[in-house]
Parts: C-alpha cells; structure tokens; sequence
C-alpha cells in the first residue's frame, strides 16, 4: 500500500501483485454474460458487447443456462475472432471444441459465403443445444461437424497430406492434449496462417506461485497449459501473441 495527498485529498494506491490481477481478470470474464444482463440500453445494444449480432447474442443466453456455461468462450473474445477473421480474410478454418457453438458461430458469420469449417467435439449434444440459431441464421451449411476426438481426425489429414490447408485453427478443448495438437496443426495451417490457443492465462494460474490456492480443476490442467506456453515461446515455426482476452488466448502465425 502506498499513500499519498493530492490538493489536500489523502491518496491510498493499493499495490497487487501481477498474479493477482490477472487472476481476477480472468474471473471477471466470466461474470461478463450476467453484466450485459444487467445492462439498461435495450435488447440489441450493450455497454460490454456493442453492436453483437443478434443470433450471437442469441446463443450467449441460451447457454448462460446451461450448468457447463463457463465452458463457453466470452463475447469479448467472440468480438475479436469475429474481427480477426475479417482481417486475415480467413475461408477454410477449424475448430477444436465446440460446445454450444458460440465462438464457432462467430466464425461462421465472419466467414465468406463458400467459407468452411471443420469442428470437431465429443459431445454433440452440447452442440445441438445452439444449432438451431446456427440454423435460423442461415450458417449450418458453412459447418462440418464430427463428433469424437480431435486427434485421429487430424493423424488422417495428415496422411492424406492435407498440410497448409487452413487459414486459422482454434483450440479451446482438452487442455492435457494441447501440445499434442500443435504437433500436428502446425503441419495442417498454412504458412502465414494462425493458431488460436484459448486459456492461455488459464485463471490467471500461469503467474501464480505453484502453493497459491486453486480449484481443482484449475491445478490439474495448470501444468499442461504452462507445458504448451513455454513450447510455443521457443518454437521456431511461429511467431506469438498473448492476449488478455477472455482468460487469454495466444495467437500463433505459422512462418516456415
């Protein structure tokens, strides 16, 4: 803590360590949905998610209530891959983890009208929950869907020489698996393409001394999300950007 006064008004800064910060930034995120909620501007307008599209905004609600809804990525982060998708004039993706299909539909809507996507996820049945929005909004025929793993999907495609077929590859799933999956997706973008790695910062966890207090859950993933952060920071292929976005996302640009 630190004090101080400013034309006669006693100041006190309160000094966080940076684990701290990112920690409850990254809890903040997930409170996010419940502050549009909130929000006075009327159905189409939020202070938190100005101009979301309609069947976006859609989907966030429906699986707000769903019990596994903290699975779901954020609408800030919805925002930024719709946008960096545009950018990057991006046409044949994938994703690895679907849920209910919100950063997917994010995708699908930045997406060119012959655009594709290749998703993949265990359970269909969390994906069927947002499908009809998907539908209603014109957008299925962009999806390929397989429910199962990832991984033997992506060993055939390599085989089958699919490598530099994709503009972009988002992964928000197993996170035990994720230095698995950059193995083979690497050979699967493109030079000059990206690989989107969500929950980098995994609850701010990465920074955290290894005796702070953890759920459960957040410990046991921890090591394998810092496994993959520390490959990526030394692999030659790529260049990196960490984002505090959602609870962190590192962009990955293939360069050889």
């Amino acid at each position: 803590m630190k004090e101080g006064s400013r034309g006669g008004i006693d100041l006190v800064f309160l000094v966080f360590p940076a684990s701290v910060i990112l920690s409850v930034t990254a809890s903040m995120t997930r409170y996010s949905t419940l502050i549009a909620f909130m929000c006075p501007c009327g159905p189409n307008y939020t202070s938190v998610y100005p101009r979301e599209p309609e069947p976006m905004k859609e989907l966030r609600e429906l699986t707000a209530k769903h019990p596994w809804n903290l699975m779901t990525t954020s609408a800030d982060e919805g925002q930024f891959l719709n946008m960096l998708l545009k950018l990057i004039n991006a046409k044949n993706t994938m994703e690895i983890g679907v849920y209910t299909g919100y950063s997917l539909l994010a995708t699908a809507l930045a997406l060119p009208e012959d655009g594709k996507i290749l998703a993949m996820d265990i359970n269909r049945e969390n994906y069927e929950l947002g499908l009809p929005v998907i539908q209603k909004a014109g957008l299925e025929h962009k999806i390929d869907f397989r429910e199962g793993p990832a991984m033997p999907v992506l060993d055939q495609m390599i085989e089958d020489k699919y490598h530099g077929s994709f503009d972009f590859i988002f992964v928000d799933a197993d996170k035990d698996n994720y230095i698995n999956y950059h193995k083979r997706l690497i050979e699967l973008v493109k030079v000059g393409g990206l690989i989107g790695y969500d929950n980098t910062l995994w609850n701010g966890s990465v920074v955290a001394p290894p005796d702070a207090p953890m759920r459960k859950y957040v410990r046991y993933y921890r090591d394998f999300v810092l496994e993959l952060n520390k490959a990526l920071a030394v692999d030659p292929r790529i260049e990196i950007c960490m984002l505090p976005v959602g609870d962190g996302i590192t962009l990955c640009r293939r360069i050889k």
